[in-house]
Formats: structure tokens, C-alpha cells, sequence
């Protein structure tokens, strides 16, 4: 019968039992840490991996275009760094040349400084002729006296050259740091986007593709759509006959064409075929025009989108635009509608 029974459990107490129980915490403790063991968070759906890629898509354009106005902003700095260095170069070697001019006077005074006036009188054989030779060294010395100023000024005005240069050039440091700073934040952006989305399935992914394409329907038809509205004028007509020829080619961050561009380097190209300058940048563009509403739109107005003013499109009529749209999507027409409208402005 004692074979059969149920061993007594042991009990511990003191010191062992606080044993016990530290290596049972310690077990918990590690089944907590250990991976698997914790519940891990889901993984996102592929409905929020693409509204975080578009984010990031749009995050990524707002610092393009504030890569694109820091890029303008630092030519501009070093092309007057250039200019300003030009100019003192020539300042510099006109004072030089007045200056070879006053030391050779001096020197010519330093050799007669030695005979009293009175005295070259008295010794001349011809007084008259002295002192019309006197009159005409006064003269000269009234002119000496004016090169003399000259030469004061010109030192002065080289002094503020080469100060404005040096400004110039600590602007023109800054506008490269910021540059910098945005293409690192545009790549950054982009290598999220692309390890986002390379977590989706291969089926998930052309999903995706399929979606933004379905948005842009019609990018690779380079012909005006049926009941295409007529550009008011033949510079927007142009500008319009522009970007249609670049449908289908690719986005690229910070290019404005020919055979690549993102959204403000686009419509940039667009208008710059038509011999209208604008300048680089979505949020410069929108005031290179006269604002007109969405009602008013006609081809070959800038079309702009979001709060930030971060996108920019080509209005073709009908509520449609063509644009660059993001990287991995080409020039395409689009409506106008699926973005944030932000305003519109037309150029010519």
C-alpha cells in the first residue's frame, strides 16, 4: 500500500524558499525577454504600409522642393561671390595703376625738393618762363591732390568689395549646409518608403503599383484626351504641347528635364519652352502669376496641392493635369481632385 501512495510535496522554508522564488521570478522575467515569448505587435496591413509610404512620398516632395530653393539660393550666392571677387580684382589693379602714377610724381618732387623757389627764380635765365613753368607745376599739383583723393576712395570702395564678398560667402556656406540637410532628408525619406514597401507581399506590391497607376490613368497617351480644352494663348498652348511630349518619362528628385523631373522641375521645363522664366520652387512659383480660382482654370495654369504647397501640376482642361508624381511613377495626366487643392496661378 505505501508503494501506491502520493509522495508528500516538500516544503520549503528560510532561505531556500527565498531561492525558490527569486529563480522562479528570473524564469518569468526571461520568458518575458525572450523572443516569441512576448506578444509581438501585428504587422501592419498593406492599407497602412501605403498610407505611410504616401506620407513619406509627400514628406519626401516638401523637402525636395526646399532642397530645390536652397540649391538656387546657393548658385545665386556663389555667382555673386564671383562677381564681387571680379570686381575688386579690377578696383585693385586700377588703384595699382594710380598709384605707379603718384610715386613717380613724388619722386620727380623728391629730386628738385632740394632748390628753394626763390632761388630757381633768381638763377633762370628767363623769369617769365619760370613763372608760367610754375603756374603749370601748380596746376599739376591741384590734379596730384585729386589722384591723391582718387586713390583714398578706391582703397575705401575695395575695402567694402571684399567685405561684401566675405558675407557673401558665409551666406553662401549656409545655403550649402542647408542643402545638405534637405538631400539628406529626401533619401532618408525615400529609403523608408522603399523598406516599407519591400514588407509587402510581391501580390501586395503590384497592388500597390496597380493603385497609383489607376490614379493616373492614361499617363502613357501622349495625345490630347477627347474635348481637350483650348489654351487661351499660344505660349500656354506651348507650355501644355510641352508636357504632354515628357508623358511617361520619370520622376527624379531635383531634375528639371530633358529626360527626367519632379513636379516643379516639370512645369518649370513646361514654360521655359514657351520663353517664360519661373522660378525653381513650388512655393515661388505659386507667385509668378495671377492667382485665379479653381473655377477659372484654363490650360497651361499652375495647379498647386497641399497645405505646405509641396506639389505642382500642369492644368490641361477638363479637370485633369499632367505632373510628376512621386519616385517610380512617370509623367502622367491626373485629376486635379485627388489631391488637396491649394490654389492656382496663371503665368501668361
Amino acid at each position: 500500500m505505501a508503494a501506491h501512495r502520493k509522495p508528500r510535496q516538500r516544503l520549503y522554508t528560510g532561505s531556500a524558499a527565498r531561492t525558490a522564488a527569486t529563480l522562479a521570478f528570473a524564469g518569468a522575467a526571461t520568458a518575458a525577454v525572450l523572443p516569441g515569448a512576448a506578444h509581438a505587435d501585428p504587422a501592419p496591413t498593406a492599407a497602412q504600409v501605403k498610407a505611410q509610404v504616401d506620407r513619406l512620398y509627400r514628406e519626401a516632395e516638401a523637402a525636395t522642393e526646399k532642397y530645390n530653393g536652397a540649391k538656387t539660393e546657393a548658385a545665386a550666392a556663389a555667382k555673386s561671390v564671383d562677381a564681387l571677387r571680379d570686381e575688386a580684382a579690377r578696383r585693385t589693379a586700377r588703384l595699382n595703376a594710380a598709384r605707379d602714377t603718384l610715386g613717380a610724381y613724388a619722386a620727380a618732387q623728391y629730386r628738385s625738393a632740394g632748390i628753394d623757389p626763390s632761388v630757381q627764380l633768381a638763377l633762370s635765365s628767363d623769369p617769365d618762363q619760370y613763372l608760367r613753368r610754375a603756374s603749370y607745376v601748380e596746376r599739376a599739383d591741384e590734379r596730384r591732390a585729386a589722384e591723391l583723393g582718387s586713390v583714398r576712395r578706391q582703397v575705401a570702395d575695395i575695402a567694402q568689395v571684399r567685405a561684401e564678398a566675405a558675407d557673401k560667402l558665409t551666406e553662401l556656406a549656409a545655403r550649402q549646409t542647408a542643402l545638405k540637410e534637405h538631400r539628406a532628408t529626401v533619401r532618408a525619406k525615400l529609403a523608408e518608403a522603399r523598406r516599407l514597401l519591400a514588407r509587402l507581399s510581391p501580390a501586395e506590391r503590384a497592388a500597390y503599383g496597380a493603385a497609383e497607376d489607376g490614379r493616373g490613368a492614361g499617363h502613357a497617351d501622349r495625345s490630347a484626351p477627347r474635348g481637350a480644352v483650348a489654351a487661351p494663348n499660344a505660349r500656354a498652348a506651348q507650355a501644355v504641347a510641352f508636357a504632354y511630349s515628357a508623358l511617361g518619362k520619370p520622376y527624379v528628385w531635383g531634375a528639371t528635364g530633358p529626360s527626367s523631373f519632379d513636379c516643379s522641375g516639370l512645369t518649370q521645363a513646361a514654360w521655359r519652352s514657351a520663353g517664360v522664366s519661373l522660378p525653381r520652387t513650388t512655393y515661388t512659383q505659386i507667385n509668378a502669376g495671377r492667382r485665379v480660382s479653381r473655377s477659372e482654370l484654363a490650360p497651361g495654369d499652375l495647379v498647386f496641392f497641399y497645405s505646405g504647397v509641396s506639389h505642382v501640376g500642369l492644368y490641361i482642361g477638363n479637370g485633369q493635369m499632367i505632373h510628376a508624381p512621386r519616385p517610380g511613377a512617370p509623367v502622367r495626366v491626373a485629376p486635379i481632385g485627388e489631391m488637396p487643392f491649394a490654389g492656382a496661378t496663371r503665368v501668361a
